[in-house]
């Protein structure tokens, strides 16, 4: 994305950052120090956002797995990674990813308008936006830093990573190289057997069904984090935040009946090893910095 591509509030943002010839950051002095330790530099605080409205979602019928039967009828976990015709999460989950990608990219062409080669210590959030209902806004910041030296990496690299964390990857030979994400929904209809085993005067025991659900769409979220982390050709991701809500809805399909979905998301930063030859990708390593 060009600097003209951007909004006009942050071209004048940009604008005046460079007349001034002073940078801002959200670095700790911490994260400054181990930043200038590996010969890179602030450059400026960036940040990207967007605006999307997920109306539709809030009013699509959802096919939650229930299959009516004689003697009650009994549910399975459906993901938004279904087919269309079977899974009604898939536009929500996809305008999700796109909106975090829109405000990310922003975020970025900042930074290169900046003259900087990457971003750290991203901060992603999501948050109703205020007077318009099914409404949210998307929003990346984080601060955008230039190394010394005259090597430039190829794109602007983006990363959740701290100024100090930032610091012990290029010590050890890596470098980040985008914010990969995994990001699922599940569904799951509350049948007899979830009801006979999660009920009030149930003993203590494992309710299968909703297990299942947990499991299923963590499964699935992980899934996509890969597929996401290998379009950058990334070795492996650097997990920084796994995100869980799970909420009672009505059925769509059963009159008077609930169903429990589950959403998921996976944040993490795709890093790849810069001191040997790039090897071709192998099946990308997930773990905690």
């Amino acid at each position: 994305m060009s600097n003209e591509s951007l909004p006009p509030a942050a071209q004048a943002r940009l604008g005046q950052a460079r007349r001034s010839g002073t940078w801002t950051s959200g670095l700790t002095v911490d994260e400054f120090a181990g930043l200038r330790s590996v010969g890179f530099e602030p450059v400026g605080q960036v940040m990207g956002s967007t605006v999307h409205n997920l109306g539709r979602f809030y009013r699509v019928s959802v096919n939650c797995g229930y299959v009516p039967a004689l003697l009650g009828g009994f549910g399975a976990t459906v993901t938004s990674s279904a087919p269309k015709a079977f899974g009604g999460f898939r536009d929500y989950i996809d305008t999700l990813y796109r909106a975090r990608r829109t405000a990310m990219n922003r975020m970025a062409a900042e930074c290169a308008a900046l003259g900087g080669d990457g971003v750290v210590a991203v901060d992603l959030t999501i948050a109703p936006f205020q007077g318009a209902a099914h409404h949210l806004e998307f929003q990346a910041i984080g601060t955008a830093v230039r190394a010394a030296g005259p090597v430039r990496p190829g794109r602007v690299f983006l990363s959740h990573v701290s100024g100090q964390e930032f610091a012990k990857l290029i010590e050890t030979g890596w470098v980040p190289v985008d914010l990969a994400i995994g990001a699922s929904v599940g569904i799951r209809h509350d049948d007899w057997r979830t009801n006979r085993t999660a009920g009030r005067f149930a003993p203590a025991q494992e309710v299968g069904g909703w297990t299942e659900l947990m499991a299923v769409t963590r499964r699935d979220a992980r899934k996509r984090l890969r597929t996401d982390a290998k379009r950058t050709g990334a070795d492996g991701v650097v997990v920084s935040d796994i995100d869980l809500r799970v909420e009672e809805r009505p059925c769509t399909v059963a009159d008077h009946q609930h169903d429990h979905v589950v959403e998921t998301t996976i944040l993490g930063t795709a890093i790849a090893e810069f001191r040997t030859p790039h090897r071709p990708v192998r099946p990308l390593t997930i773990m905690r910095l």
